[in-house]
């Protein structure tokens, strides 16, 4: 049997889909055309499956989260990773958590970020940037208004820009609603081991 997982990792779990993803053998030519514009050209996840079902909303929604988190200029992508895993942690979606701080991870070559947010929490020793960052996605993901002018004033202090924090923004808003929706339409569980 499955068993769901509630806390935080790098090591990324299963997400079983609640709904029956999209068959690509079966997939509409709408269908087909969203899941064409994904970043994965290897593979197409069951996330991505079981959203073919509006293939509308699909269409605009990959290109979205590609500009969004990895166009280039802005905030740098190990940043972005780090404001989406923000959001995801205040949201407890345990696999977006585990997605973004295994980039954030490899794109830093180093796990020593994502090992203290997930060791000591919200409140862990990060230097300034990273401190500003992720303080920023967390009070913006509880609730808009938590994120004020202190917030800003801190960004700055770390360096930021305004294209950067309008990177910040947006990478946090993306995954308030992602997390949302993989929260409904699935859940993360570890698979039983298998005896070897």
């Amino acid at each position: 049997m499955s068993k769901v997982i509630t806390k935080f990792t790098r090591n990324v779990p299963h997400w079983q889909p609640r709904l029956t993803p999209v068959d690509l053998a079966e997939a509409t030519e709408d269908q087909l055309a969203a899941l064409q514009v994904t970043p994965s050209n290897t593979k197409v996840s069951d996330y991505l499956l079981t959203l073919a079902h509006d293939a509308e909303s699909l269409t605009v929604r990959s290109p979205l989260f590609n500009a969004i988190m990895y166009d280039a200029g802005g905030m740098s992508r190990a940043e972005r990773e780090l404001g989406a895993l923000g959001a995801s942690m205040v949201n407890h979606c345990i696999y977006c958590a585990a997605v973004h701080a295994m980039r954030h991870a490899q794109i830093e070559k180093s796990t020593e970020v994502t090992d203290k947010l997930f060791r000591d929490g919200a409140g862990a020793d990060l230097d300034p940037r990273d401190r500003a960052i992720f303080d920023f996605a967390v009070a913006l993901s509880r609730a808009p208004s938590e994120a004020g002018p202190e917030h800003l004033a801190a960004l700055t202090a770390a360096g930021l820009d305004a294209a950067e924090m309008l990177d910040l923004v947006l990478s946090a808003a993306l995954f308030g609603w992602a997390n949302r929706l993989m929260h409904v339409l699935g859940d993360p569980v570890r698979q039983p081991e298998t005896a070897t």
